[in-house]
């Protein structure tokens, strides 16, 4: 009772802030219309807000836990980094294969139950994980091998029933009529706060570890389970969210079947509607499959390069980018900037020249320290720029989007996939000019004076590529939810997420590529792929925006 007060409360501050009503069933008309993109908080569904809440507390957790994951098995099981890899992406495989299986059992027994069954079963494979059960420096390994493969098993099988389920419930909401105009509006909202876990989960899982190591005198080993301590609350807080909140959308958590046998109206499709339907989905999944290969190369060779290329040594200005606590502050000032040119009374603005006036404190602080000597960098520290970047861009590319919108020229979901593309293309286009006169990575393995880049390169990329993502990714999910057939919305969330498995599969080619051939021809095969990729889209844009028909 407590939370849902709490979240009821953290609703009205947010409407306020943005002079609008945050309760669930009013629709403005008038001058705000113009403003309903750009108002991100503005006549969404209450739902939308608790089932968000709820996956960002999931989101933090496995990325807590994947942020140390490969070290871990490296640390305690003594592991070469080939077997080391081949657990971890045979993992990530199956986060992303099984919600087709979480999908088309949802189909049968309800999207509401095989959240709550799915959350169950994660808790208990993170706390397998939890459980410091030894490791190569105790002898054996038996034991806390099966655990740990019985403990991926649950968190996977347990990530198939929750995630797609839980995006299916965000899009039930917006098939009542009176909030179809917000889809788009409320996954971007959604998919901004899965990158707040996101942004804040690496930082947690080092700085737990230390304090483990240096307040209780933990092994390094043993610390890892801290960290898979803190996906154990995160859950907690997640479950405790989502009952307490279940009010708000408990209408939308059965089938069309159930939804039918109670009463309720439900979409009627003939069998050419959902056969053209379904072909529709089919075509953007083979698509958005390339832009998983290049996106997700931040976590292969982008992070190589990042490692082997980027200067390691970070003075000045540029060293603030690297502070987690800076990136928040950019942030606050993002939001607050809006907030303040939004709002319409004199206290709102005042809140809002407050926070901005205190985060820009914070970051003239943080200036004032920086140590003349710079900071040395590793390579995953890039890996927070793209969380960063979707969390503090979200209501910009709302905006934008508001602005076409009020003109009649807002592109359609597929348009925007196609343009994410391009985007995307884009990204691939800087790394391949900013890399000319760069070394191969094997000359520069063996060179005696190595060629560097300036970190403002990759952390550009990551910035273009972050926009290509947020007109690819909430936007994917979006047309998914509205274009599936009601019968099948489960399995077809689960196809997303299917595509988002193979793409992630392909990601190796780009480790294949690493070697001798020149930089810029390796950023050169996914300029490629993303622009036929984008050619594609454009040539069936009839035919899928006919789908949303």
């Amino acid at each position: 009772m407590f939370i849902s007060e709490f979240l009821s409360t953290f609703a009205r501050i947010i409407g306020r802030w943005s002079d609008a009503s945050f309760s669930g069933g009013r629709n403005r008309q008038s001058d705000n219309t113009n403003n309903l993109y750009i108002r991100m908080f503005e006549n969404q569904p209450k739902g939308l807000f608790a089932l968000a809440l709820a996956n960002t507390g999931e989101r933090f957790g496995y990325y807590t836990m994947l942020a140390v994951f490969a070290l871990f098995l490296r640390a305690n099981f003594g592991l070469e980094p080939g077997a080391a890899g081949a657990i971890y992406s045979s993992f990530l495989a199956l986060v992303y294969f099984l919600p087709l299986v979480g999908g088309i059992l949802a189909d049968k027994i309800g999207y509401g139950r095989c959240v709550t069954i799915g959350i169950i079963i994660m808790f208990l494979g993170y706390v397998l994980l939890a459980v410091p059960l030894g490791g190569v420096d105790n002898g054996s390994i038996a034991l806390p091998m099966t655990a740990m493969i019985l403990a991926l098993v649950l968190i996977s099988f347990g990530t198939g029933l929750f995630k797609g389920n839980l995006q299916v419930m965000v899009g039930n909401q917006y098939d009542d009529p009176k909030y179809a105009d917000r889809r788009d509006s409320a996954f971007s909202i959604f998919y901004m706060a899965i990158n707040i876990g996101a942004m804040f989960a690496p930082t947690a899982a080092v700085k737990i570890m230390e304090w483990a190591q240096t307040s209780l005198g933990i092994s390094v080993n043993d610390s890892y389970h801290f960290a898979f301590m803190v996906a154990c609350a995160s859950l907690i807080l997640s479950i405790v969210i989502y009952y307490a909140c279940r009010p708000w959308f408990k209408h939308v958590e059965n089938t069309a079947k159930q939804q039918a046998a109670a009463g309720q109206a439900v979409e009627e499709l003939t069998a050419e509607q959902t056969k053209k339907r379904i072909i529709a989905l089919c075509l953007v999944f083979a698509v958005v499959i390339f832009f998983w290969m290049a996106f997700h190369q931040n976590g292969l060779t982008l992070t190589y390069f990042a490692n082997e290329f980027v200067n390691p040594v970070s003075t000045g200005i540029q060293s603030m980018a690297f502070d987690i606590v800076n990136l928040v502050m950019i942030v606050f000032i993002v939001y607050g900037l809006f907030s303040l040119f939004q709002s319409k009374t004199a206290k709102g603005k005042v809140i809002a020249g407050a926070v901005i006036a205190a985060a820009c404190g914070v970051l003239a602080w943080k200036y004032t320290t920086i140590s003349p000597e710079g900071i040395r960098l590793s390579a995953p520290i890039f890996q927070q720029f793209n969380p960063f970047y979707v969390v503090a861009l979200t209501p910009v590319s709302m905006a934008i989007f508001g602005a076409l919108a009020r003109k009649g020229k807002e592109p359609s979901a597929p348009r925007k996939i196609a343009y994410g593309m391009l985007v995307a293309a884009l990204a691939y286009v800087v790394m391949a000019v900013g890399c000319i006169g760069l070394n191969s990575p094997d000359a520069q393995a063996a060179a005696a004076d190595p060629t560097y880049a300036s970190a403002n390169l990759l952390i550009g990329t990551y910035l273009i590529l972050t926009f290509g993502e947020l007109l690819l990714s909430p936007m994917g999910i979006s047309f998914v939810s509205k274009v599936a057939p009601p019968k099948y919305k489960g399995m077809m969330m689960g196809g997303w997420f299917v595509a988002t498995a193979v793409g992630n599969f392909l990601v190796s080619v780009g480790g294949f590529l690493w070697g001798s051939l020149p930089l810029w021809v390796v950023w050169s095969v996914f300029v490629g792929l993303c622009l036929i990729s984008a050619v594609f889209m454009f040539a069936m844009m009839n035919k899928l925006e006919d789908a949303t028909k």
